[in-house]
């Protein structure tokens, strides 16, 4: 008998080839407002330009203009990642279609959309930032969500899975991916998404090259040496997660003081207009 099934189809993220940094950041920043700023979404071009400028819970930090952004948006819109929202009044607003393009919910698009900002985190990093968005009691709770993602292809991980295990989403460009695995790999990668300007092939080298080898006398710790040094790592790990709970906090009161000063100029207007 023959047997008529299709294979299923390709998820649409997978035929892109990956995202240019910038797209990464505006895609992120559709995602994080939606969900964080929902009275301020759709977002026009000058508002995701604003976020995607923001100096907070963004790495690498950068400085785009709007055009940069409105040929972003085309780019994603090409892609069907992204919609322009027809008739909300004179200024062109942006949505984005994330759910269906990368076949994700709820707890897994914060989670994508907090590695596309910030790019290659912990796991204690990424739980305390992704928290701010939906729901995600600790690690526990991240750890099967994660899992999904990895079976679908978006995240990857950069160390191996324990403590202070470090992963991050597969939408690079081929060429980037690489190199990021090649700095990992060297054991001197920031944990910061590549900036705009292509690393010099021979920085990522440098980055690359194995460290010498120790006198014979030293290769070996001591039984006193190795407990110290399993302690520092746990203490570096413990003050990550720290400082990812840190950004988390700093994002929320970011949001809630632009709530506010949204309202101020609501009211200011509304005293306005009463005379």
């Amino acid at each position: 008998m023959t047997n008529d099934q299709s294979p299923p189809p390709q998820p649409r993220w997978s035929a892109s080839g990956g995202l240019a940094a910038i797209d990464r950041r505006v895609a992120g920043v559709l995602v994080e407002k939606a969900k964080t700023t929902p009275d301020a979404y759709p977002m026009s071009i000058n508002a995701i330009c604003t976020g995607a400028n923001q100096k907070n819970n963004r790495d690498p930090v950068m400085q785009i203009e709007p055009d940069d952004v409105e040929e972003s948006l085309d780019r994603l819109r090409a892609l069907g990642a992204v919609a322009v929202i027809e008739g909300s009044g004179r200024v062109s607003k942006y949505r984005h279609y994330l759910y269906d393009w990368l076949g994700v919910d709820k707890v897994e698009l914060a989670v994508m959309a907090e590695l596309l900002l910030r790019g290659p985190q912990t796991e204690g990093e990424l739980r305390g930032r992704a928290a701010r968005m939906e729901p995600i009691a600790d690690l526990t709770a991240l750890r099967p969500v994660l899992a999904s993602l990895k079976a679908k292809g978006l995240v990857i991980p950069l160390t191996p899975e324990g403590r202070g295990h470090v992963v991050t989403h597969a939408l690079y460009p081929p060429a980037e991916l690489e190199r990021l695995r090649a700095q990992r790999a060297g054991g001197a990668a920031p944990l910061a998404e590549t900036p705009l300007s292509p690393q010099p092939a021979a920085s990522i080298e440098r980055t690359a090259t194995p460290l010498q080898p120790l006198p014979a006398a030293a290769a070996v710790p001591s039984p006193v040496e190795r407990p110290a040094s399993i302690e520092v790592e746990r203490i570096q790990a413990e003050l990550r997660d720290l400082r990812g709970e840190l950004g988390r906090l700093q994002q929320e009161l970011s949001d809630l003081s632009g709530e506010f000063r949204n309202r101020m100029s609501d009211l200011d207007r509304l005293r306005q207009a009463l005379g």
